[in-house]
């Protein structure tokens, strides 16, 4: 079964976020799909070398070269799949995007791909003997069921904490502000992760002690600020351009 042990992240506007982490059945699906494309590519790469034209100066260049380029696609795929699609996907690869489920740095923020290559370098220790036996004993003795590479690259897998899935808490008088008549053309360029913090905020702002609600509302603001160049109307607070600005982001953006 799945893991709902919970990541708890501070971010810098001290709003505190939870992450569930992924368990060992998600990884392991995610691994199988991803398993199951290598294998496609070994064979699309075999059918490749088998189907080039045959002739004189092609039969004298794979009797020398033909068994080194094989191993070289091979190694590529093998070593290259994982990191090469975590690098660019930003944490996923196929098999982690279609189960839900990214890496990211233990301080919340994306990886790079430093962290991408070390961690998959250890793959080759985690896979021992086989089945990822080493990996497997490593994830069931610890908590954030991370394996040697997470720990090599400071990574941790989450599942992903979905824009849908916050429940902001609303106020009644912001829902008849005039900044709600339309969708700002400039707000559909705000990603998901500021959505999520704006409204992780306006769930967790009555908890907040006064001081830090207004110091964190006052920065969440401002950073919308800046990614838009929406200004805020006057006589506005900023509890009511945050809540503005998350119902324009949610109506001219498709957040799944």
């Amino acid at each position: 079964m799945d893991s709902v042990d919970q990541l708890r992240i501070d971010t810098p506007e001290q709003i505190a976020l939870e992450l569930p982490l992924a368990g060992i059945g998600s990884r392991f699906l995610a691994l199988g799909i991803d398993t199951l494309l290598q294998s496609i590519l070994y064979l699309l790469g075999g059918l490749g070398f088998l189907l080039l034209p045959v002739g004189t100066s092609w039969l004298r260049f794979s009797m020398s070269f033909g068994p080194a380029l094989a191993v070289l696609f091979f190694f590529c795929v093998y070593w290259g799949y994982f990191a090469f699609f975590e690098v660019v996907w930003r944490g996923q690869t196929p098999g982690k995007r279609y189960v839900g489920i990214r890496v990211i740095k233990e301080s919340g923020r994306p990886i790079d791909a430093f962290e991408a290559i070390g961690r998959n370098l250890m793959r080759g220790i985690d896979g021992l003997p086989g089945f990822y036996g080493v990996g497997l004993v490593c994830m069931m003795l610890n908590q954030q069921h991370r394996r040697l590479g997470d720990f090599v690259a400071g990574t941790v897998v989450v599942h992903e904490n979905r824009a849908d899935e916050v429940q902001p808490a609303w106020s009644a008088a912001s829902k008849d502000t005039p900044s709600n008549s339309e969708t700002a053309p400039q707000m559909t360029q705000v990603a998901a992760e500021e959505l999520i913090l704006i409204e992780t905020y306006l769930h967790r702002r009555s908890d907040l002690d006064p001081a830090v609600r207004i110091q964190t509302a006052h920065q969440i603001a401002e950073r919308i600020k800046a990614k838009t160049g929406r200004e805020k109307p006057d006589g506005i607070s900023d509890d009511d351009f945050l809540e503005s600005s998350a119902r324009q982001i949610r109506d001219g953006a498709p957040f799944r």
